[in-house]
């Protein structure tokens, strides 16, 4: 069987383009034992994908070249050699960017679409719902007074953590790059106010005005300047959640920016980076609450999608030009 796949042709300097990704069609193998046929059906694209595109140490390993592109697929079952899986299953699992592929039955499971669509498993019930969970309730720490605020507030990750800190009773800002995004995120998810990072000319006043008795979470993920203004405004015992710092990814320059450790120290700050996998142990009670607040509608979600396989390297790009709203996924 012919199928095709997206690889890794040389890795970026900066921002990548297009040609960092070439498309190649292979023959599969015969099925095994053990093993499925699938045929993938949604492809997420995230920020981190961009730090494995280089052949660097970190909490993931770079993507080899010549090699495909991996992450998260929710795919269907066409042909089956395993006890676990039929046909017709919708599964999903960290696979390679194919249209089909031969897998074993262990780098896979089952998901309900009965309970949620399909997308859902990539976005509000997969990894950005858990990382919303786990930042805001095991770092933020959220109390009904708090005041928190959310870099990339419109994002997959950031649409989610706003809307659990509502939830936990605090007020929340969050920060956007337009002004559709900001409408978005106070006018369909509660937020209680928002900025446009690109038109706003202080940040930092910006962010005192909407939190005049400070800022007692954030959640950032956007890094740089952005940050920097947020921090300014912590509160003592602040919690600082750090997800992710998507303006830096593609820097090749090493960033400058004010030295953050005297308002740690002075101000009692707790900042503490994470990625979901820490808290893998206690992913069925994360999926459980965040099931359970989708279902009753206190969670609300919003997906980008984007058709065609050929289109997933620039969905991906697209992450770094602000394209999405909300989770961006590739439907096949």
């Amino acid at each position: 069987m012919t199928t095709e796949q997206i690889v890794l042709a040389f890795r970026p300097k900066g921002m990548p383009t297009l040609s960092n990704f070439t498309f190649e069609s292979i023959e599969l193998p015969e099925i095994q034992s053990g093993q499925v046929l699938l045929k993938g059906w949604y492809y997420s694209v995230d920020p981190y994908m961009r730090g494995r595109m280089n052949d660097a140490k970190s909490y993931s390993p770079p993507f080899q070249l010549d090699k495909p592109i991996e992450g998260g697929v929710v795919a269907i079952v066409t042909e089956s050699k395993s006890e676990l899986y039929k046909k017709g299953d919708v599964v999903l699992g960290f696979l390679p960017w194919r249209q089909d592929m031969i897998v074993s039955e262990k780098d896979i499971h089952k998901i309900d679409t009965s309970l949620a669509p399909a997308g859902y498993y990539l976005g509000i019930l997969g990894m950005p719902g858990l990382t919303a969970y786990f930042g805001i309730m095991h770092i933020g720490k959220p109390k009904a007074t708090d005041t928190v605020v959310i870099s990339g507030a419109a994002g997959a990750v950031g649409l989610v953590a706003g809307q659990i800190a509502k939830i936990q009773g605090c007020r929340v800002i969050g920060i956007a790059g337009s002004d559709e995004k900001v409408k978005v995120i106070l006018e369909e998810f509660g937020f209680d106010g928002g900025i446009n990072y690109k038109t706003e000319k202080n940040i930092q006043k910006a962010v005192a005005e909407l939190c005049p008795n400070g800022v007692d979470i954030y959640f950032d993920n956007v890094g740089g300047e952005i940050s920097d203004a947020v921090i300014s405004n912590l509160n003592f015992h602040a919690r600082v959640a750090l997800c992710g710092q998507i303006s830096l990814y593609n820097s090749t320059e090493g960033p400058v920016g004010p030295r953050i450790q005297p308002m740690l120290l002075t101000r009692s700050v707790l900042m503490q980076g994470f990625i979901v996998g820490n808290y893998q142990d206690q992913f069925p009670e994360a999926i459980k609450q965040l099931g359970q607040w989708t279902k009753s509608g206190k969670l609300r979600y919003t997906e980008t999608i984007i058709h065609g396989f050929d289109q997933l390297p620039t969905a991906l790009l697209g992450l770094f030009k602000g394209k999405n709203t909300g989770k961006m996924i590739v439907e096949v």
